[in-house]
């Protein structure tokens, strides 16, 4: 009897334990947002350079972020993206020359997606909001290399949209030249990231 009676005690003490772990659990996940991957969206801007850059392209690159999640105290963003999604949206090219282009960005020469499938972002510090922007800190990974960034971030109506500056050569990635160097893409470029929650 007195044995039932331990075992009922531990039991209760038990089951109060697991309820308020639970609470706690559901406390540390409110706020807690999951990005809507049909409705946001990574975007590569590219430029060109070089002595007949003017016969060159601009490229547009996009891909929908894969998952990824957001909350706001403690401030916190991550998301991944497929690069083997990453698709070209040049309007001024013909459908034969923007399949050439995509081709060559997956590929070994450049992002070589199969090797590296995913880039990813995490913050690690977000910056109290400054004239409507937050300043990110965090880091991507890309082809490979880790590498920290600063995002500039603000809200457009449910949207969240930020863009950072990179160099191709800072992740290991070499700028594509064609025509012996008179027309090349430049090692800076633009990434826009369109973030919404669920």
């Amino acid at each position: 009897m007195t044995s039932n009676k331990r075992w009922g005690t531990a039991g209760t003490c038990w089951l109060a334990l697991c309820i308020l772990m639970c609470r706690c659990a559901r406390a540390e996940d409110a706020g807690v947002h999951v990005i809507d991957t049909e409705h946001s969206t990574l975007t590569v801007r590219v430029s060109k350079s070089g002595l007949f850059s003017a016969f060159g392209h601009e490229h547009e690159i996009r891909a929908a972020i894969e998952q990824g999640s957001f909350r706001a105290n403690p401030p916190m963003v991550e998301f991944t993206v497929d690069s083997r999604n990453l698709r070209v949206v040049d309007k001024d090219v013909s459908d034969e020359d923007r399949l050439r282009i995509q081709e060559t960005m997956l590929g070994p020469k450049v992002l070589d997606t199969q090797q590296f499938p995913n880039i990813r972002f995490r913050s690690n510090q977000i910056d109290p909001p400054k004239d409507g922007k937050w300043a990110i800190h965090g880091e991507l990974s890309l082809h490979g290399q880790t590498r920290p960034i600063l995002v500039r971030v603000e809200q457009k109506g449910d949207h969240y949209w930020g863009s950072v500056e990179l160099r191709q050569t800072d992740y290991g990635i070499t700028p594509v030249t064609v025509a012996g160097g008179t027309v090349k893409v430049k090692d800076e470029l633009r990434v826009e990231f369109d973030v919404t929650g669920k």
